[in-house]
């Protein structure tokens, strides 16, 4: 008489809980003016974002206390483009800023773009206070 050994099934791998994303002021029309492969790569790195990683090509924005603003940097035929966005909240993305760098020298972002994207942070506050019922 042979041992019969029980059937198993592989269980399925568990996909993390994607987050929705926001779009703050122009954002999105303005990312659908960048070149189709940069939207392509800002796009795979959000979507790391929407499950809780952080993708190659971002780094942390200095100036608004921690970790919370993340800058997603593409490089495309002599040209920067970049995408702000925020995960300072637990259940949500919100895109903040996109837009080409103009500079040909340093890499410090200009003042006016960062006073965009703060009021842009402050706007994505105000409207996650409202979502979550003010809490």
């Amino acid at each position: 008489m042979s041992k019969r050994t029980p059937e198993t099934k592989a269980e399925p791998p568990i996909e993390p809980e994607e987050k929705p994303v926001e779009w703050v002021g122009s954002s999105r029309e303005d990312l659908k003016s960048f070149p189709r492969p940069v939207r392509a790569s800002v796009g795979e790195s959000l979507y790391r974002a929407q499950t809780g990683q952080r993708a190659d090509g971002t780094k942390i924005m200095k100036g608004f206390g921690g970790a919370g603003v993340i800058e997603i940097i593409e490089d495309h035929d002599g040209s920067t483009y970049r995408a702000v966005y925020t995960v300072k909240f637990r259940d949500v993305v919100y895109v903040l800023h996109c837009f080409q760098k103009k500079s040909k020298s340093g890499i410090e972002t200009p003042k006016h773009v960062i006073d965009r994207i703060k009021k842009n942070l402050k706007r994505a506050e105000d409207h996650y206070k409202e979502r979550s019922g003010g809490t």
